[in-house]
């Protein structure tokens, strides 16, 4: 028995009525496993609900960084104000997990600052743009300094194996 024929005995074995869960991003949809096989059932239909970006992606957009900390809790890979949580929380609020669960807006509120430590984003009362600029780039400088210690380090190891 070919592959094509058992993926086509698996696929038409699954129940039209399953929920999928993706996070796909932008662009990076494609057509083969595991969300082609699912999503191509023998009549063709389906229905797609397009949700919110995660919380991890709004907070990394208030901080103005591409990822977080390396080491949570050792290091501060960005900064959000209260404000700007609270924005975030008002737009999640209206998501549909945050909305089946009844959750109030400090609750929510709560779960995006455990989000942010996480992330290694300090939330501050206030942030003004200078000093959040000079935050940023002396963290550019650390991670410079130690991806350039790192490097060095790989390369006496090296060293030391020949």
């Amino acid at each position: 028995m070919s592959k094509i024929s058992k993926a086509a005995k698996a696929v038409k074995k699954l129940d039209t009525g399953n929920v999928i869960r993706a996070i796909v991003r932008s662009g990076q949809a494609a057509p083969g496993p595991p969300l082609g096989p699912v999503l191509g059932q023998p009549d063709r239909t389906y229905d797609l609900k397009i949700g919110q970006p995660t919380v991890s992606y709004f907070l990394k957009q208030a901080a103005g960084i591409a990822k977080g900390a390396g080491k949570t809790g050792h290091e501060t890979a960005g900064m959000v104000s209260v404000r700007a949580v609270y924005e975030i929380a008002q737009v999640k609020a209206q998501d549909e997990c945050f909305k089946m669960r009844n959750t109030s807006l400090e609750n929510v509120v709560k779960s995006i600052v455990g989000s942010a430590r996480s992330l290694g984003i300090k939330v501050v009362n206030d942030l003004s743009a200078d000093e959040y600029k000079v935050f940023l780039e002396q963290r550019e400088e650390k991670l410079k300094a130690d991806a350039a210690a790192a490097a060095a380090a790989a390369a006496e190891a090296l060293g030391k194996k020949k």
